[in-house]
């Protein structure tokens, strides 16, 4: 079941990849977004908008590198079976996942328009913490009960 999710993982990481590198091509040639699925056509101005880049760099290109450490992550974990890994693996999915809330709450309040491949991005994102759940599930340690205290008897009252 484990080596299952790694290998969901890595195909929803090259997914994600692909995604990333078709707005970071978009953003490097200046070329308009192929988008227009029904009332999502709001890819060019998210693209233009202002919470496009952080720091001076395109959100796409984090994108890139994000989903290109996940895959790389996951193909190590086929090779290595490390458990450290794997923890890896599920908070870099947990802080994309929460990237992606952010950014979807940006297009949806702040831009008021959606991008069909952020809004992929998020989901690809979510499916990787699902899988990343499955391939190491975080139990809690569980605590011993309490030891129960002897009970004396008293002797029977005359």
């Amino acid at each position: 079941m484990k080596r299952l999710g790694v290998i969901g993982i890595l195909a929803l990481a090259f997914c994600g990849l692909a995604d990333s590198a078709y707005l970071a091509q978009h953003e490097i040639s200046g070329a308009p977004l192929i988008c227009n699925i029904q009332n999502l056509s709001g890819c060019n101005i998210v693209a233009a908008s202002q919470y496009s880049r952080l720091f001076g760099v395109p959100l796409a290109e984090y994108g890139v590198v994000f989903y290109g450490v996940l895959f790389v992550l996951a193909a190590l974990e086929l090779v290595i079976f490390d458990r450290l890994l794997r923890r890896v693996l599920q908070a870099a999915s947990l802080i994309g996942v929460v990237a992606s809330l952010y950014f979807s709450f940006v297009q949806m309040f702040l831009i008021g328009a959606f991008c069909i491949y952020c809004l992929t991005s998020a989901l690809i994102a979510f499916l990787i913490l699902i899988f990343a759940g499955f391939i190491e599930p975080i139990r809690r340690a569980r605590s011993t009960p309490p030891a129960r205290p002897t009970h004396l008897s008293m002797p029977p009252t005359a």
